[in-house]
């Protein structure tokens, strides 16, 4: 029976979590008899035993040479992104990407894969909290903090930790085919793919004003009252500044228009509503200042890419159980 090789890395303080999805997924992941499987082995940069982040020790008996026998090798998130890969370990992924292998970058693992100049030119993501970091970091990369996961020709990145799994079930659907990938989520109580990206994890914290405390006030004013009229009219009034000086002032503080900011506000109190409350969806539209549900899905899909239906399934405080029981599944979009 044919099996796909697969070289997962392990080092000091290594997550036990991510170390594990590879061999979980792929794993659990099972063709019909005689057809391709995966085959899951693990390597240190240096053979012996390593100590995960949960303190448990870990027996490695495979080095660097592991990569040469693989057809894909796995980089779990990195502890500290801020420290560089080895030069035996760059130089070993290098000459990996030049026999064509797939190389995958889980979570921060995707910081040693942009170390060693295998993102360039190619689309990328990572955790969204290290977003920042590593578009200063990499800036030859096409950044795509939206995504769960991407694939790029032979490189695969994905996001924060349990996006793991998705790019690992997308990694079976694209050696051994939907069917296969489908049968594995089902074994792993899992959905085969989550609908939207990563935005919709991404805390959104207020920004800093102190130089500009008044358009903060304003700001913070406008928060509370997101379903009110807050046209460009009303909060330059509110700012005691003229349209062009509010426009202005506020673009420089927040380094948006003020349209944008509202709709990724009223996103935000949207969100709120959909996992605290059971308000139908016409009600949290008008709370949130959209007017109507098919700008709050309109808004939902560019910031989020999901739908409010769909983020209230995921992230609501009640489960579908008790949705069920008092009647509401059926909660109109």
């Amino acid at each position: 029976m044919q099996s796909i090789r697969v070289a997962v890395l392990a080092f000091e303080g290594v997550s036990l979590f991510h170390l594990s999805v590879p061999g979980v997924v792929l794993g659990t992941a099972q063709s019909a008899p005689g057809e391709p499987h995966y085959e899951v082995s693990y390597f240190a940069e240096t053979p012996g035993m390593v100590n995960s982040d949960q303190g448990i020790g870990l027996a490695v008996t495979h080095g660097l040479e592991c990569m040469e026998d693989a057809e894909v090798i796995v980089i779990p998130a990195w502890g500290d992104q801020s420290v560089t890969a080895c030069a035996p370990l760059v130089k070993a992924l290098k000459s990996a990407d030049a026999q064509g292998k797939l190389i995958v970058g889980l979570c921060l693992g995707a910081f040693v894969l942009g170390d060693a100049g295998l993102l360039d030119g190619k689309e990328a993501t990572t955790h969204w909290a290290a977003r920042d970091e590593f578009a200063r970091r990499f800036p030859e990369v096409r950044f795509r903090p939206d995504v769960l996961y991407i694939s790029d020709g032979n490189i695969m990145t994905s996001a924060g930790t349990v996006a793991a799994i998705d790019c690992c079930l997308h990694l079976v659907r694209q050696r051994l085919g939907a069917e296969v990938a489908n049968r594995t989520a089902k074994m792993l109580v899992t959905p085969p793919h989550r609908q939207g990206g990563q935005g919709q994890y991404v805390e959104h914290p207020m920004p800093q004003l102190s130089s500009q405390t008044h358009l903060s006030d304003v700001l913070a004013w406008a928060r509370l009252n997101l379903s009110s009229d807050l046209s460009l009219d009303v909060l330059a009034d509110k700012a005691n500044m003229s349209r062009r000086t509010f426009t202005r002032r506020f673009r420089e503080a927040t380094g948006s228009t003020v349209s944008t900011w509202l709709n990724a506000e009223r996103v935000v109190r949207a969100q709120a509503l959909l996992e605290t409350t059971d308000l139908p969806i016409e009600c949290i539209a008008g709370e949130a200042g959209f007017g109507t549900p098919l700008s709050l899905r309109q808004q939902f899909g560019v910031h989020l890419g999901t739908s409010p239906s769909e983020y209230r399934r995921t992230f609501s405080r009640e489960t579908n159980s008790d949705r069920k029981a008092r009647g509401r599944e059926g909660i109109a979009e």
